[in-house]
């Protein structure tokens, strides 16, 4: 698919935008493993999630919609899960898949893991190091990637794990294949990523022990074999998703838009906290408690940003959003560094390269330093280019947000791909005053 932002004027309106996909995979995979029927409201009903779904349906598991739009896993535990009969397709979702390997690798069958072009790219390795280390097999394709053979165990040797990096993928995995483990199981990374797996398992009766180290390290552990007990999720609005509208307002000066509902757990406002630095103004309204996470409302007003440094010890809290703050800083004042971005290497695409690459096609002045990227801002780009967006639906969104300031059009090929995470993205960027088209390939 392609698409087409035309430059536009100030937004207005309120953008409320699909369930948290984090939460949404975590969901759906923890009540399976729960006994009892879960339900889950706010689902993101985006197609990585719906391969979650999928998957977990033709492990056995009954999941299904209801006409009023909640869902209702029913659980009967991870003994009752069964070897499923074809490899389960993943599609793009590399959530879905790495966490899928947690539980897979708690399961005395073999189960075979694929998914589309870009997840089969994507590296697992450093998923399957730990669950070998606890006793799986997992034999996949050289250089770590899908498709994947995995034959798991019963119970799964515990063990103290240490991660190069902070991946909530693989804690989440590790925690996971924990549940099935003889004794504890901890997980160590250099700074704490994102919690939902924790406040899930916690809230659904895990034993859990949380340490925040001296040394600024975070560990997670996990004692095997007490069952989860079945619960009622609500899944509260996807701060990554809320990031493109919320940027292509703050860097419009006469904007004003409201996005209501969103997550703000402290480990995803990474982008929130940079915004603000740039000068950004935007504020959290009617802030509450909903289902173990903080959610508010977000107000963002227009007006001039301007360039800022931001240090790597931030990045696990914005993975997801570097994309959009590359397009946030090439509209700011100055120069804008951000560090600590290996991460954003071996995502739906080399994101650091990509964004680099594209900004410049827009003429924006970048540069990659090792791991650092670095955009001269100026005001708006100029646009008036063609996008190939790698099949990455936070590269497509991005640069449609680009689009929509820059002096000229940008045409964004590969945009398909947005309905992994954000199904209806340009319908509703439309409604807030934004002018995004399908056109031929």
């Amino acid at each position: 698919m392609q698409l087409r932002a035309m430059p536009h004027g100030p937004l207005a309106g309120t953008a409320a935008v699909p369930g948290d996909k984090s939460i949404s995979h975590r969901a759906l995979m923890l009540a399976a493993l729960a006994h009892g029927t879960s339900e889950i409201r706010g689902l993101l009903e985006g197609e990585d999630v719906l391969a979650t779904a999928g998957a977990l349906r033709r492990l056995g598991v009954g999941v299904d919609r209801a006409a009023d739009g909640v869902w209702r896993v029913e659980g009967h535990g991870a003994e009752a899960l069964a070897e499923p009969a074809e490899p389960l397709d993943l599609g793009n979702a590399g959530t879905g898949c790495r966490l899928l390997m947690g539980i897979l690798a708690g399961l005395p069958f073999t189960t075979f893991l694929t998914g589309d072009a870009s997840l089969r790219a994507r590296p697992m390795a450093r998923v399957a190091e730990p669950l070998q280390a606890m006793g799986a097999s997992v034999l996949t394709r050289s250089g770590g990637r899908l498709p994947l053979a995995i034959t798991g165990r019963r119970p799964l040797r515990a063990i103290d794990w240490r991660s190069r990096a902070a991946s909530a993928q693989v804690k989440s995995a590790i925690l996971l294949a924990g549940l099935a483990a003889d004794g504890v199981t901890s997980v160590t990374e250099p700074a704490a990523s994102r919690d939902h797996t924790e406040r899930m398992l916690a809230g659904m009766g895990a034993d859990l022990r949380i340490d925040h180290l001296p040394d600024g390290s975070y560990r997670a552990a996990i004692v095997g074999g007490p069952a989860l007990r079945a619960t009622s999720f609500t899944v509260p609005g996807d701060p990554s998703s809320a990031a493109f509208p919320m940027v292509a307002a703050a860097v419009m000066p006469g904007s004003a838009i409201r996005v209501p509902g969103v997550g703000v757990n402290p480990l995803r406002t990474g982008l929130v906290v940079t915004l603000r630095e740039m000068g950004a103004r935007l504020a959290f309204v009617d802030e509450r408690d909903a289902g173990g996470e903080r959610v508010a409302d977000l107000v963002i007003e227009g007006g001039e940003l301007q360039g800022v440094e931001v240090p790597a010890a931030r990045a696990p809290t914005m993975i997801d959003e570097y994309p959009i703050l590359a397009v946030a800083a090439a509209c700011a004042r100055g120069r804008t560094v951000m560090h600590g971005l290996a991460e954003l290497r071996v995502k739906e695409s080399d994101r650091l390269a990509t964004m680099a690459e594209g900004l410049a096609t827009c003429g924006v002045h970048t540069a990659v330093e090792g791991d650092t990227l670095i955009v001269d801002g100026g005001g708006r780009p100029a646009g008036g280019v063609r996008i190939d967006a790698h099949l990455d639906h936070r590269i497509a969104m991005s640069f449609l947000v680009l689009g929509g300031v820059a002096r000229a059009p940008v045409t964004v090929d590969g945009a398909e791909t947005i309905a992994t995470s954000f199904p209806g993205f340009a319908d509703l960027m439309r409604r807030l005053g934004a002018d995004i088209v399908e056109t031929g390939a």
